[in-house]
């Protein structure tokens, strides 16, 4: 769609700091993180809702959120992660998006109430995205 930011970052006309790419899915830093570190993955195919979203496609989506959640603890020192998608209500971006947050213990996220942070700057930004690229690029996606 050509009005949809995150087929815009999919495509490249939109910068995003991206650390995972498959054929299927794409995975970049959310600009307002819940946490640093703080990744959304998007089908590279515009699809708008869980709903919506193809059998052939939800292997792949899983298996990506599978793959992030594992190098953010390995690559970011997180005890766990968040992992979450809205449907419709409360989506900002009509774009299937699943968001996966690095947790630790103590972290101060409480049930529905997700204060947002910022990155310092780019470099801050950039800085994470390439802790989290080079986990994943030693993490083989499993077959």
């Amino acid at each position: 769609m050509a009005d949809c930011v995150f087929c815009a970052i999919v495509t490249g006309r939109e910068h995003a700091h991206v650390v995972w790419e498959t054929d299927e899915v794409v995975g970049f830093l959310d600009s307002r993180p819940l946490f640093k570190g703080h990744v959304l993955l998007v089908t590279r195919q515009h699809v708008a809702t869980l709903t919506e979203l193809s059998d052939a496609l939800l292997a792949p989506v899983l298996a990506a959120t599978r793959t992030v959640a594992v190098a953010m603890r390995d690559s970011l020192g997180a005890q766990g992660s968040f992992v979450a998608m809205n449907n419709v209500v409360s989506q900002s971006v009509p774009h299937l998006h699943v968001h996966v947050v690095p947790r630790t213990k103590g972290d101060g996220l409480r049930g529905f109430f997700w204060p947002r942070t910022r990155y310092d700057n780019d470099a801050d930004a950039q800085a994470y995205a390439e802790r989290l690229r080079r986990g994943l690029a030693v993490r083989p996606v499993r077959d």
